[in-house]
């Protein structure tokens, strides 16, 4: 099991993004992960998120973690 923890809010800047891109590759990839969503990144986990222009969809990415079996703590 890969446990993945993000302290960071999920925009602004890429630290989150680049965790949850890392964690889905090795979800899809047969991976067992759990992320830990702390401080800030809890914001990650908020639906129906308001996505600023340029950023890729957070809330998004942490669904299809869900959707592959995956652990997402907050």
């Amino acid at each position: 099991m890969i446990t993945f923890i993000l302290n960071d809010a999920p925009y602004g800047n890429e630290r989150p993004y680049n965790g949850l891109r890392l964690a889905l590759s090795l979800a899809k990839s047969g991976e067992a992960v759990r992320v830990y969503l702390m401080a800030d990144a809890v914001g990650c986990a908020v639906k129906d998120q308001n996505t600023p222009n340029g950023y890729y969809n957070i809330g998004r990415m942490i669904q299809s973690l869900h959707r592959r079996g995956c652990a997402v703590h907050t």
